[in-house]
């Protein structure tokens, strides 16, 4: 016979210890019947790429042209090449601090919208072969690839659609352009983790000397269909970021954060509902809450610079965000189940200032502090819910995020209750879901025992790929209560934890 978890009555988990005690005896004495099969999926589900972008969960976003040493935050195309001469460059400076502040990876902006490429491209003379840096022979995108290879930090590249330099753009030969450009990129530069795409769609440029405002079809022009198919052939495990898509979308804000409820289900559409959009054309406005039941697993990305811009301005060196406040962007982005795309600019030296990289080590020891203990694997874990001995409770403190405990089909409103030895003081809570089956839950309540009864101390809604609760004080207990209380479906967990955030 092998051994399955006995449904016990639900008011045993509304008592007090003696009958928390005796759900604990009943459990570990009653063997019965065969253990269940893993839950069928719900919804849509994510790609092995989408899970592998997942687990990233944070990165940065540089951006570094001849618009830094113009100090624009957009260059117009016309810089001098001459400019860019970056004397004091070390990309290892750049990741490292990039790493230091818990970043998993770096997104290289490697051409913005001013049209200069930072690596030698055979498409434009607009280039950095062009500049004085390494005397011509530079390429900067390979150093910074080398760098993150050489950390252990993913590496990816955005290449801007619009042009503001390129005398073709607005014509198709542009498109074949943008699309060599594009080649180039993902061929000469190693595995890449993210495609990235923003919404630029043409306005005032230079145009190789043509002063004019050029206006192209946002939804046509580019014909992403057919240019994505370049990355799905070229580069096949990077996740391609846009407004809409294919594997990542735009939270809809620079703010860094989504909405409290945040599915990573999402139908795009366009503003007026009609069609899918394309980016720089969607439903901006839905998109920091995605789309419960939605067509697409489409989870969101939560782009914001360190600083007020994106580009190094020296006037703007006492506005890196402080610790505390990068703390609340992350419960509000990585801690809804999205991911934390940082802007990071070197500036003209070629250098993260001394105050960014001051804050990402300040910011990297601080989550390193509040994530140390899980104390959630101290505890005895107990539940009448579960689905059987091949989901055992053990799977939510693992640290595996491909195991996880599942309620049996009936039971959508699981409860579980967390036992200590003696009192455990804690203000964060985590809660991730086995999303390789899909979104399922819809609301969560969170008791702690006091005074001889459970008290609730908190209501969340989405859960996903994260939760994060961030309690408004601590609390010493030695016996917490995690209530699942709204789930279409049986329900998964995957990773769970109590932490005390210290002096956070």
């Amino acid at each position: 016979m092998r051994t399955k978890w006995v449904s016990m009555p639900k008011s045993y988990f509304s008592a007090g210890l003696r009958q928390i005690t005796a759900v604990l005896y009943f459990i570990s004495c009653f063997q019965l019947g065969t253990a269940q099969k893993a839950p069928e999926p719900y919804g849509a589900i994510p790609t092995k790429r989408q899970l592998a972008w997942h687990n990233v969960e944070m990165y940065g976003l540089v951006h570094f042209t001849p618009t830094t040493f113009e100090n624009k935050e957009w260059g117009y195309g016309n810089a001098d090449p001459a400019i860019f001469n970056p004397t004091a460059f070390n990309a290892e400076q750049i990741v490292k601090a990039a790493k230091a502040g818990g970043l998993r990876g770096l997104i290289l902006v490697a051409k913005h919208h001013d049209g200069f490429c930072l690596f030698p491209t055979k498409t434009t003379e607009y280039n950095i072969s062009k500049s004085p840096f390494r005397n011509g022979k530079g390429d900067m995108v390979k150093e910074f690839e080398q760098v993150c290879r050489k950390y252990k930090m993913k590496f990816g590249v955005y290449c801007s659609p619009w042009d503001r330099n390129n005398s073709h753009y607005g014509t198709p030969q542009y498109l074949e352009i943008y699309r060599k450009q594009l080649k180039e990129l993902y061929s000469n530069y190693g595995e890449l983790f993210m495609s990235w795409h923003d919404g630029a769609n043409g306005g005032d440029g230079y145009y190789g000397g043509a002063n004019e405002k050029r206006i192209i079809d946002r939804l046509q022009y580019y014909d992403w269909e057919n240019t994505w198919k370049i990355t799905r052939r070229l580069q096949p495990h990077a996740a391609i970021f846009s407004d809409v898509g294919l594997d990542v979308r735009w939270a809809g804000n620079e703010e860094g954060v989504v909405n409290e409820t945040c599915w990573a289900t999402y139908t795009p559409r366009n503003p007026d509902g009609t069609g899918e959009g394309a980016p720089g054309y969607s439903d901006y406005e839905n998109a920091p809450t995605g789309t419960r039941n939605g067509k697409k697993w489409l989870p969101a990305e939560c782009d914001v610079p360190l600083r007020k811009g994106w580009f190094y301005h020296p006037e703007e060196d006492s506005t890196v965000k402080p610790v505390e406040k990068l703390l609340d962007i992350y419960f509000k982005s990585v801690g809804r189940g999205a991911a934390l795309d940082l802007g990071l600019a070197p500036d003209t030296r070629g250098l993260l200032h001394e105050n960014d990289v001051k804050v990402l080590s300040e910011f990297g020891k601080a989550l390193k502090q509040i994530f140390a203990i899980n104390l959630a694997q101290s505890a005895r874990i107990i539940t009448a819910d579960g689905r059987g001995k091949a989901f055992p409770v053990k799977y939510m403190t693992d640290n595996k995020r491909e195991t996880y405990w599942a309620s049996s089909d009936s039971i959508t409103t699981p409860t579980i209750i967390f036992l200590w030895n003696k009192p455990i003081t804690f203000n964060v809570f985590s809660l991730r879901e086995a999303i390789q089956l899909g979104q399922r839950i819809e609301g969560f309540a969170l008791d702690v025992w006091e005074n001889n009864s459970w008290q609730e101390i908190h209501r969340g809604t989405s859960v996903g790929a994260l939760r994060l609760v961030r309690l408004k004080k601590k609390y010493n207990t030695d016996k917490i209560r995690l209530r699942i209380t709204q789930s279409p479906v049986c329900v998964t967990i995957s990773e769970l934890g109590f932490f005390n955030s210290g002096q956070y």
